[in-house]
């Protein structure tokens, strides 16, 4: 039953771990395409974007200068946050899966600010099957990442952020679920009154150590990422319209499994050989957001720039409404991005409400 998966990913052949990742934690990024394309890796759940402004704005965010953003793009954004703010986000994906978000922010005395948000990630409808290849049920996926975020300035122009991050992942019921502590770390600097540039260093220790010994597997350490984001932010036209890009690079551990024969006194004996070797990848992401109305913001974005050709950017565009109902000031965004590859299109819809 789902022994099978969890075998086949910890003591298979290569052919079965590539399978067993992609279902377990690819198909979150991105379907059917090549891994590298897709950013099928540990957490790429995490790295799609929060909430339907980041996502229309490419996640082009570590230097934005808006008083209220997601803290999981920069945590030294977080001084910044005009007041209490709760946010919940749902995004609808192809192939089975399904992406959420819940955050809490708010500004903690005159100079910090502190985020608190939930993530969920997985993928529904998998075929289960034996080692003969007959059908045997219908597995899922589930991840979490829960985040707690703090940011203090310094000085006018100056702030920084940290984050402390708990992932959760749970393939099979079999297995106790899996979990990892990554940290972020930020820091925001305005230059002038139009321009502020940034620098963000993320997931930072996180990864997952996974063990399948009560089905009669071995053990495997998975590595998230460690990225490095540098960008910046101009506004114009009495800030009704605001440019923002950054630039990623990311540095991710792979492991390597060879067979090697050595000659000893007793004869030749076969060991496996593990090497470690580290990869890696430049992107760039880029957005704009514009204000035609006091009520209205229209946004656009491409993420991924770099990274392959045309055909594995990801685009993006969405809007933002706002109403105040009494004291409370309602905000509502969607974003619609164009999936590299596969071209199919992930609809992310936002409601915040600001007590």
């Amino acid at each position: 039953m789902h022994s099978w998966l969890l075998t086949s990913l910890f003591g298979g052949s290569e052919r079965r771990v590539v399978l067993s990742l992609l279902l377990g934690i690819g198909l979150v990024a991105g379907g059917t395409a090549p891994a590298n394309g897709q950013d099928a890796g540990t957490g790429a759940f995490s790295r799609l974007g929060f909430g339907a402004r980041g996502m229309a704005l490419g996640n082009a965010l570590v230097a934005d200068p808006s008083a209220d953003v997601s803290p999981h793009y920069n945590p030294a954004l977080l001084p910044s946050a005009s007041g209490q703010r709760v946010s919940a986000s749902a995004a609808l994906l192809s192939f089975d899966r399904e992406l959420q978000f819940l955050e809490f922010a708010a500004p903690l005395g005159p100079t910090a600010g502190i985020g608190l948000s939930l993530t969920h990630a997985g993928v529904n409808d998998i075929d289960g099957r034996n080692a003969d290849g007959v059908r045997t049920e219908t597995l899922s996926t589930d991840e979490f990442a829960l985040s707690l975020a703090f940011g203090n300035r310094f000085a006018e122009w100056l702030a920084v952020g940290t984050t402390l991050t708990l992932y959760q992942s749970d393939l099979l019921p079999e297995v106790d679920p899996v979990r990892g502590l990554g940290i972020d770390m930020g820091v925001r600097v305005q230059a002038t009154d139009r321009l502020s540039v940034a620098a963000a260093v993320k997931d930072l220790l996180a990864r997952y150590e996974w063990d399948a010994a009560p089905v009669g597997g071995g053990s495997h350490t998975d590595r998230f990422p460690v990225r490095v984001q540098v960008g910046g932010s101009y506004a114009l036209l009495n800030e009704r319209l605001q440019l923002l890009a950054e630039v990623e690079s990311r540095y991710t551990t792979r492991n390597r499994r060879g067979r090697q024969t050595l000659v000893t006194s007793g004869g030749p004996q076969a060991r496996t050989r593990t090497e470690s070797f580290l990869l890696h990848d430049l992107r760039g992401r880029v957005g704009a957001s514009y204000r035609p109305l006091e009520v209205l913001r229209i946004r656009g974005g491409i993420d991924r720039l770099g990274v392959d050709d045309v055909s594995g950017l990801r685009p993006s565009v969405g809007f933002g409404v706002r109403q105040s109902i009494g004291d409370l000031d309602l905000r509502v965004s969607y974003a619609a991005t164009l999936e590299p590859y596969v071209r199919s299109v992930v609809n992310t819809g936002t409601v915040e409400l600001f007590l």
